[in-house]
């Protein structure tokens, strides 16, 4: 599956059925969990996502605005909210932290889901049931068939995302090379062969513009017109911040799947680093997951392979004599008594390719 975004350009009457349609179905999200929490707590009983499907048509009948939304995006609410659910319980039986789904605010409900009807692209409009012909910014060609469409409205902007699936690609150039990939700070990534990928480091330079938004944001009375509005400014301004990480690693992992046919990347734990008060912010603003995401599902799509190994003393070991070399973090070149020298990122994914090819 690939998901293609696009922008949206409604009319004004368009925006209002958008927003009327994610009103709707936020309060059907909200009114199915309380009934969930009802149930169990009353007769202890369950309610299953079929029982709660097939109440939507006496729905439509008590509440007549439920009307102007597609039925197959109302099914899609009720089976979110069941994914939340399952999701819980394996949270749960894993024994991980597990948060109990919870009520939406305006502020956590942005999409609604057309699953397999409802919605047809035609040139420059995209056709929404109950909504109307809608342009859209097409700046590629779709491939594949078209499996969902998902309208999302976030920060007054609104989009489109066309779910399709892809056949795999049969007629791929093998490069017949493999590569170890080192992620960091200073640099985001440095590869066995001595490619260094510069870490743009975009919340470090943006952080001045952020602050001077967060104190417009403090300044205003809460409630207020100009409050939401300083709170749209600084949405926009994180998402834009975003936006420029993403390009980063797409840039990256495009570079890495067409040079190379086997990737090996640490496998971090990126939550436990980041309790780390000194390198906490660093590490959230290189993303590396997204890096690896990104890699893994672009090498899956070429018909290529990413693995992840265990990064224990990779960045300690020398890869000529696998002897322990104690470094810290500010000594940047390993030097081994064998008389192995290199830079320390550079030795570190070799013993990462090392491992992956074992």
């Amino acid at each position: 599956m690939k998901t293609y975004k696009f922008k949206l350009e409604p009319t004004e009457e368009q925006k209002e059925k958008i927003l009327q349609t994610i009103n709707l179905c936020r309060w059907l999200y909200n009114s199915c969990l309380e009934q969930k929490i009802y149930a169990y707590k009353t007769y202890n009983k369950t309610i299953s996502y079929y029982t709660q499907k097939k109440e939507l048509p006496v729905l439509k009948k008590e509440i007549p605005a439920f009307k102007s939304v597609h039925s197959q995006v109302l099914q899609d609410v009720v089976k979110r909210l069941d994914k939340a659910y399952d999701s819980f319980f394996t949270r749960l039986q894993k024994g991980e932290k597990a948060g109990f789904p919870r009520f939406r605010s305006k502020n956590r409900y942005h999409s609604f889901v057309y699953t397999q009807s409802g919605f047809k692209l035609e040139g420059r409009f995209i056709r929404l049931s109950k909504i109307g012909n809608v342009r859209v910014k097409q700046h590629r060609k779709l491939k594949g068939t078209i499996k969902t469409c998902t309208i999302v409205h976030r920060n007054n902007r609104f989009y489109v995302c066309l779910s399709c699936e892809v056949p795999k690609r049969t007629n791929v150039s093998k490069t017949n090379k493999s590569v170890g990939v080192d992620v960091g700070i200073s640099h985001l990534a440095v590869t066995s062969d001595g490619e260094f990928f510069d870490n743009p480091k975009h919340l470090k330079y943006a952080e001045r513009r952020l602050k001077q938004l967060q104190r417009a944001v403090s300044k205003k009375k809460k409630g207020s017109n100009r409050r939401k509005k300083a709170v749209m400014l600084l949405s926009k301004w994180h998402e834009h911040i975003a936006n420029k990480r993403k390009d980063t690693a797409h840039k990256i992992s495009h570079t890495l799947v067409k040079e190379y046919d086997y990737i090996v990347f640490e496998d971090l734990n990126i939550q436990g680093m980041a309790t780390n008060r000194n390198l906490a912010k660093s590490i959230a603003d290189s993303a590396w997951n997204q890096l690896i995401q990104f890699t893994s599902y672009k090498a899956e799509n070429a018909g290529k392979q990413v693995k992840c190994v265990d990064p224990y003393n990779t960045s300690q070991m020398c890869f000529n004599c696998k002897k322990i070399v104690k470094k810290t973090l500010t000594q940047r070149v390993h030097e081994c008594p064998c008389g192995y020298k290199e830079h320390r990122d550079i030795n570190a994914a070799k013993n990462i390719l090392h491992l992956g090819m074992q």
